[in-house]
């Protein structure tokens, strides 16, 4: 899971949108998870992380000289390696009032542990489909765990999707965590 210093080209097919579109960014890192076929890359504004995307695994490794960036890679591998690391990143997500107070929600979700869309829904005063609304935008995969919450009779979707590569990857996250 190495990275090697390279240009940020920025090139990079994001998937965490229903429609698993391209995403032009400008990442100050790429980096490799613990399943050969997602990557995810790393976006900084200022000292801050605004954005960790998951990614095609066509794309190479690389940090740009960002110690922000680097810091947010080592956290990242070491929650790879131990699923009970806890981050400590300064976050600058981008959202509604009521997305950031559903970020902020599923934050407070222990690892190993799941929320249902609908019990996430009692807690904030909302509805279930909107919970799953602010899950799907989540700028921060990962180190804020949209993973962690599920349907109320099963898996749920992930990232907009309901099958595929967006559900096999939440499978990953939870086994992960659940297994470690």
């Amino acid at each position: 899971m190495g990275e090697v210093a390279g240009p940020n080209n920025g090139s990079g097919r994001g998937v965490r949108s229903a429609s698993l579109f391209e995403i032009d960014r400008d990442y100050a890192a790429v980096t490799a998870t613990p399943w050969p076929d997602f990557m995810l890359g790393v976006t900084v504004r200022g000292e801050l992380v605004s954005s960790i995307d998951f990614l095609d695994v066509n794309i190479q490794p690389y940090t740009v000289r960002n110690a922000m960036a680097r810091e947010t890679v080592r956290q990242l591998r070491a929650y790879f390696k131990d699923p009970q690391h806890r981050f400590s990143l300064p976050l600058d997500p981008r959202g509604t009032a009521f997305q950031l107070a559903v970020w902020a929600a599923l934050r407070r979700i222990p690892v190993g542990e799941t929320r249902s869309y609908g019990e996430l829904a009692k807690l904030l005063a909302s509805g279930p489909r909107a919970v799953g609304g602010a899950c799907r935008v989540n700028p921060l995969a990962v180190v804020i765990p949209c993973h962690r919450v599920v349907a109320s009779h099963g898996i749920g979707g992930f990232m907009g999707v309901t099958k595929g590569r967006g559900l096999r990857l939440k499978r990953h996250l939870l086994a992960h965590e659940l297994h470690s």
